[in-house]
């Protein structure tokens, strides 16, 4: 299973062409393929092969002997689609200018559409197989290795439905997702900001991209101007944006109506198997915790020196960033430090794969991909993309993030079979944010300048505020917008801008200046034309609090691989072996509780204390 995992989305300029670089600065993709004739020869034998496929067409559930027998020729056509897959990703991801990349994804697409139809008969004969015939096949020795992915696939069963409805719901899905598109060629390419003078006078042009760069701005006119500017646009078109936003909640709800789900939340959730209590938990912890958050809101109005603080005021750091110099071979150690805590295995393994074995292509070239990712395939190295600047002492954090969804990945294929690696993104975001906790600590450890301990717990107060607090607003949002139109309420620009107030007002305080044109902040987050995913980014931080203080604390006392360190490395083992809740039980946390949520919430109180003493 081909995963990437993006992170950042920061674009440069004035940087060197691709055959300009250092080779040691470059990933080394011979693991994969070591010339891209390779790959083209891997290519023809994937068309030539895949084929096969379909001769098990109406055989699937004869026997235990014939699954079985589709089952590994579906494993080895998979992954040699996910090998060479990886390959041309990454070409393309470190120069999309080459036409020759270009031509390998392009290539890659058009043969996987055709191996998407002929096999699209698995599934349902899979679940088609009655249930005591198949009891009987996963009894069968034979499958024991294929119980788990059987499982998964067989407990969609009471969700699926006959095949002529199935048709017609796969002939009707790009007309019921066609709200998306709308919205993205709206917001994306026909509506235009205008320009705005920065800091220096100069014109800038202003867009989705770059409105948060100018929230960023110590002047607060500039903030304010901008924002204004900005969402002026977004009242223009209003009322499109409430009806796409209204029918991709319709969308929602039809496709769990259809497939007999009890809501849409419960539909989305279903297939990580994760209780909705889980996600109550999350909102009633958070909203029972907004204290600390307004505590700090007022700090950041005191240290900015400001009348009344409006939402504009929330991106700009209270702490300007630390003007400090940092090599790519410092910050890899600066890394291996933090992760000492995990024991000679994992920081052997990152610190050979980063110094020697090339897993990372380190800095900015002319077509390369911005920001950075992680990039994991069963049997292959997972690499790491950044466009690391020596100057920027975020991208260290950036670096230790994108670490920890490799050595996930690194853990879980050692560890799990091919069919059982692939780990869901519930899972993904804690062992990257896990990294960021251990640097953080490590950092404030290593350091008493008062600067950059007010840089570091300003940067970590921020990711928990962005992360935690905001992402379960966002999710309270899609359930109260989701749970209106199940109950027959209208979904209008009015219904959902009144939804959208009452949760600006409870989430930001009394003491805060909330502009009217914040309403429609509603009608720009993208990920709510992707509903009920966002509570994942404020789950995985919190298990990642959780799971970090209590290595740190075994650590502290000398531990080594024993109790939570050993649980960890567990979890980062389990890959896709168990479903979300019982693998970060098995380490140590349990989701299904508030505890870990009121962990996170706890060190976001004693961050506010300690730099309201920093910068008192």
């Amino acid at each position: 299973m081909l995963t990437f995992f993006f992170d950042k989305d920061e674009a440069g300029s004035g940087i060197p062409a691709r055959d300009e670089m250092q080779p040691g600065d470059t990933w080394d993709l011979s693991p994969l393929y070591a010339s891209p004739e390779q790959w083209s020869a891997d290519f023809a034998l994937l068309q030539e092969e895949y084929s096969a496929i379909g001769e098990f067409r109406g055989k699937v559930g004869a026997s235990a002997a014939s699954l079985l027998a589709l089952l590994e020729c579906d494993e080895r056509i998979s992954r040699r689609i996910e090998k060479i897959h990886h390959y041309a990703s990454l070409r393309c991801a470190e120069d999309s200018s080459d036409p020759a990349n270009l031509a390998r994804e392009s290539q890659l697409q058009n043969l996987l559409t055709r191996i998407g139809e002929i096999s699209a008969f698995v599934t349902p004969e899979i679940q088609a197989i009655d249930d005591a015939t198949f009891a009987a096949f996963l009894a069968d020795p034979a499958l024991a290795e294929w119980r788990i992915r059987l499982g998964k696939i067989r407990r969609l069963k009471a969700h699926t439905l006959s095949t002529a409805e199935e048709r017609l719901l796969a002939l009707g899905h790009t007309a019921t997702s066609g709200h998306d598109e709308t919205f993205s060629q709206l917001t994306n390419v026909d509506m235009k900001f205008g320009k705005l003078a920065d800091e220096k006078g100069i014109d800038r042009t202003l867009s989705q991209s770059s409105f948060s760069s100018f929230l960023q701005k110590r002047d607060p006119e500039i903030r304010k101007r901008a924002f204004h500017q900005f969402y002026a646009k977004f009242s223009d078109h209003k009322f499109t944006l409430a009806s796409t936003l209204s029918n991709s909640i319709k969308a929602d709800v039809f496709r769990a109506r259809a497939r007999n789900y009890p809501s849409a939340r419960e539909a989305a959730l279903f297939q990580d198997d994760v209780p909705a209590s889980v996600y109550d938990n999350l909102i009633s912890t958070v909203r029972a915790n907004l204290a600390p958050l307004f505590r700090y809101y007022a700090l950041r109005k005191r240290v900015l020196g400001l009348a009344e603080i409006h939402h504009y005021d929330t991106y700009v750091p209270i702490v300007p960033s630390v003007e400090k110099v940092t090599t790519f071979d410092e910050a890899i150690e600066l890394c291996m430090g933090a992760l000492k805590p995990l024991g000679d295995e994992y920081c052997s393994a990152l610190g050979d794969g980063m110094r020697t074995r090339r897993w990372c292509d380190r800095y900015e070239s002319k077509g390369k991909r911005s920001g950075a990712f992680s990039s994991g395939s069963y049997g292959a190295p997972p690499y790491i993309l950044m466009n690391y600047k020596d100057d920027v002492f975020a991208d260290v954090f950036t670096l230790a993030h994108e670490a920890g969804h490799s050595m996930h990945t690194w853990n879980s294929n050692r560890a799990q079979r091919w069919q059982d690696a692939d780990y869901p993104i519930f899972l993904a975001e804690v062992a990257s944010t896990f990294n960021e906790e251990l640097l953080t600590h490590h950092l404030l450890s290593q350091t008493n300048d008062r600067s950059m301990r007010a840089y570091l717990i300003n940067r970590q107060l921020d990711d928990i505020r962005g992360t935690v607090y905001r992402q379960t607003m966002f999710a309270e949002f899609e359930k109260l917008t989701h749970a209106m139109e199940e109950a027959g309420e209208p979904l209008t620009l009015d219904t959902i801008r009144t939804a959208y107030r009452g949760l600006l007002d409870a989430y930001f305080g009394p003491d805060f200046s909330i502009d009217t044109e914040l309403e429609l902040e509603c009608l720009r987050i993208p990920h709510f034309y992707s509903a009920f995913y966002v509570y994942k980014y404020a789950t995985g931080l919190s298990a990642a609090v959780a799971l970090s203080e209590q290595v740190l604390a075994e650590h502290g006392a000398g531990g080594t691989e024993q109790g939570a360190v050993k649980r960890y490395l567990g979890f980062l083992r389990s890959g896709g072996s168990k479903f979300p809740i019982p693998t970060l039980r098995e380490a140590g946390v349990d989701m299904s509780s508030p505890a870990p949520v009121e962990a996170t919430l706890r060190l976001f109180a004693r961050r506010v204390d300690e730099l309201e003493q920093l910068l008192a």
